[in-house]
């Protein structure tokens, strides 16, 4: 099954909209893949920054009937939740809205939602919502879901952190999603000693990695432990993994459309002494790719 990968939102922390971020966006993480029928194919939604407002607006508008998602959250961290409460599909009888993910030690991913929808913070409670909603754990298994094999990674970042692989269930390419991971020393994380060689067998030969690199390495120096990568340290995996290409995700929110050109190109750079090929692009709002 071919698949197509759109970029709702790439900045990581907090929202930065404005001239400065105008090419790039400044909408937090969130993604869709759809299958190759966009209205009633496979539709899957990695995560649900800010971006996940404008994919629920556009998904009311060109589907026919109901909406039917299955949600991906990599992490609950504010930045990767905080577009939920806007999700348009959350208000439409009938629609159905599956939402996968890991817990935070003792505190389940329902609770969560409920806190970020208590009537103190948003005014519509978590019960009021017409839509048909399920939640479901995952904290290390895989899972099949909506015309693809799912397949989960612990990443070294504060919390349980997950990384996801797609790959269709009728064969294709494979597309990796691994944002908020921390590649060099610094941080405790509830990883093994093997950690670093376990995710490059996890990212084999995908065909398109999303890495979080929201640092310089010189940026990078002063946030050890923070639970974030430079964009040296994700080409450096790509090519570990030999992925196909590699993009740069979750932007540090004082990096500026100029900030960004530079800081891809440096990446390209990197790429080209390493030896090996590897196409390096940045996450830009409204990019699409095709595998």
């Amino acid at each position: 099954m071919a698949f197509t990968v759109r970029f709702w939102g790439a900045r990581g922390s907090i929202p930065t909209p404005g001239p400065l971020t105008s090419r790039y966006g400044g909408n937090t993480p969130c993604l869709s893949v759809e299958g190759d029928n966009g209205t009633s194919g496979s539709r899957v939604i990695l995560d649900a920054g800010t971006g996940i407002r404008l994919l629920g607006k556009e998904l009311i508008e060109r589907t026919a009937g109901t909406v039917s998602v299955d949600l991906l959250l990599s992490h609950t961290h504010w930045d990767h939740i905080q577009g939920l409460p806007f999700f348009a599909p959350f208000f439409g009888a009938g629609n159905q809205i599956r939402i996968w993910g890991p817990p935070q030690g003792k505190v389940g991913l329902e609770k969560i939602m409920r806190l970020l929808m208590d009537p103190v913070v948003f005014p519509v409670p978590l019960d009021k919502l017409a839509a048909e909603l399920s939640i479901t754990h995952v904290e290390s298994q895989d899972v099949d879901i909506d015309g693809f094999t799912i397949r989960t990674v612990r990443l070294r970042h504060p919390g349980h952190t997950l990384g996801y692989r797609l790959t269709p269930r009728d064969g294709g390419a494979s597309f990796a999603y691994i944002t908020d991971n921390e590649l060099g020393p610094g941080g405790d994380y509830d990883v093994g000693p093997a950690w670093r060689q376990e995710l490059v067998d996890f990212l084999s030969g995908a065909e398109v990695m999303v890495h979080d690199a929201m640092y310089t390495p010189a940026e990078l120096d002063g946030h050890r432990g923070w639970g974030h990568s430079s964009n040296h340290e994700a080409v450096a995996l790509a090519q570990d993994a030999g992925v196909g290409r590699l993009v740069l995700f979750h932007h540090l929110p004082e990096h500026s459309d100029e900030d960004m050109d530079k800081f891809v190109q440096e990446a390209r750079i990197t790429a080209d002494g390493l030896g090996q090929p590897l196409e390096v692009i940045a996450a830009t709002e409204g990019l699409e790719l095709t595998l």
